[in-house]
């Protein structure tokens, strides 16, 4: 099933919060999560985006958002959807130059089962985004991050 523009705008909403409370938050992650924000709040003014940004990890709360940007009519809203894709470049540009490791990233993901073992992890070692399970996804003997070297055999 193909995402609307309400629910990548949602999704957006939440990299942007999330990224935006890291520390490390490059300025054009800023730039663009302000933007979007800008967008949503000028043109949809009766949309409120502070419960994503509060909880960006909160799958409710971004159905709610995606819900409530379909209602206010944002569902046609290209230049909407060109600064929500923008605002994912960005985030996962700052993710990459910032060495965030990730050992699986699966997105847009069918099958009926998720089964995964043997994850090392010093970052995110599986990242699964929209995924929908009616088939086998098997994950097995992930390393992510810095790890230490293995200790040498004598």
């Amino acid at each position: 099933m193909l995402e609307t523009i309400p629910q990548i705008v949602a999704d957006a909403v939440a990299a942007g919060a999330a990224a935006g409370l890291k520390d490390t938050a490059k300025l054009a992650v800023k730039d663009a999560y302000k933007q979007l924000k800008n967008l949503v709040t000028g043109r949809y003014g009766q949309v409120d985006v502070t419960a994503v940004e509060q909880r960006p990890a909160s799958e409710h709360r971004r159905s709610e958002l995606a819900e409530d940007l379909t209602a206010a009519g944002a569902g046609g809203d290209t230049e909407l959807l060109a600064a929500a894709q923008a605002l994912l470049a960005a985030v996962r540009a700052h993710e990459a130059a910032a060495g965030v490791a990730v050992g699986v990233d699966l997105e847009r993901v069918q099958a009926a089962a998720l089964r995964v073992r043997e994850v090392e992890s010093t970052g995110t070692a599986i990242r699964v985004v929209d995924g929908r399970f009616d088939g086998d996804i098997d994950l097995g003997s992930i390393r992510a991050g810095r790890q230490d070297p293995p200790p040498a055999h004598r």
